[in-house]
């Protein structure tokens, strides 16, 4: 009777045991779970607390340059008053000195203009016998041009003035002879034809050559200023028609006479 009672109280220690052991054992996994969770939380707030830092020193750095270069504006605008109130102390103008020097701009331009229309018309008369294929003469941006088809002047691939070329010259010479007010630049042209002789390496020579020859014809033989004179070689670089077509190289191959105002008178008022 005693062993049994021992048996059971054994078994039933055991029992407690057990079950004391089971009840720990949740207790344990729960608070690691929990503890788990905690630290995750944990980590997602010290990054959210890392943003936050970074936002703020983005933002404070924004700052800085933004008043960095608010500061430099600010500089600029005072610079700016400054250099206004320096012009105006210094100017010795008036309103009614520079409404004067105004008309008096508006006047040369005026007589500029007359000047450069009376040119362009002189030349036209003095030239009407000569067909259109052969020259034309016309304004362009304040500029007389006399433009002379290589027909006129030239041979094919040559530097030497014909005859009848050189009595064009010689009319136009007494019409730029009679002006002092203009300069003139002589531009030879050419077509995209290559050409490549014992006088010309290419069309290059060709157009410099053509017009050199101008220039003495207008200088040496008619009397005309060389101080007021160039030259110029522009080859195929500046067509004023197709040169895929005979017609339209034939009004490539060019000699233009390009007569400009002289703007002395105004360059003085300007910057007096």
């Amino acid at each position: 009777m005693k062993k049994s009672i021992r048996y059971f109280t054994f078994l039933a220690l055991i029992a407690v045991m057990l079950s004391t052991s089971c009840v720990s054992n949740k207790k344990f996994t729960a608070s690691e779970t929990r503890a788990n969770k905690l630290q995750r939380e944990n980590a997602d707030n010290l990054s959210r607390l890392n943003d936050c830092n970074n936002q703020v020193t983005k933002m404070n750095e924004d700052k800085a340059t933004f008043q960095k270069q608010n500061e430099a504006v600010l500089k600029d605008y005072a610079s700016m008053q400054n250099d206004l109130l320096l012009i105006a102390t210094q100017s010795k103008m008036t309103i009614a000195d520079q409404a004067k020097r105004l008309k008096s701009l508006q006047d040369i331009i005026q007589a500029q203009t007359e000047k450069t229309n009376n040119l362009k018309n002189s030349i036209s008369k003095a030239l009407m016998n000569y067909k259109t294929d052969e020259l034309n003469v016309y304004q362009k941006d304040g500029k007389v041009y006399v433009s002379l088809a290589e027909k006129l002047l030239f041979k094919s691939g040559s530097d030497v003035v014909d005859p009848k070329g050189k009595a064009a010259l010689k009319t136009l010479a007494v019409v730029l002879n009679s002006s002092n007010d203009f300069t003139v630049a002589i531009e030879g042209h050419t077509d995209d034809v290559p050409i490549k002789t014992k006088m010309f390496e290419d069309n290059w020579d060709l157009s410099t050559a053509r017009a050199s020859s101008i220039v003495r014809i207008l200088t040496k033989d008619n009397g005309f200023d060389s101080g007021r004179i160039t030259a110029s070689g522009k080859s195929q670089f500046h067509p004023v028609s197709t040169n895929t077509t005979t017609e339209g190289r034939a009004e490539n191959r060019r000699t233009e006479i390009i007569l400009s105002p002289d703007l002395q008178e105004i360059y003085k008022l300007l910057y007096q």
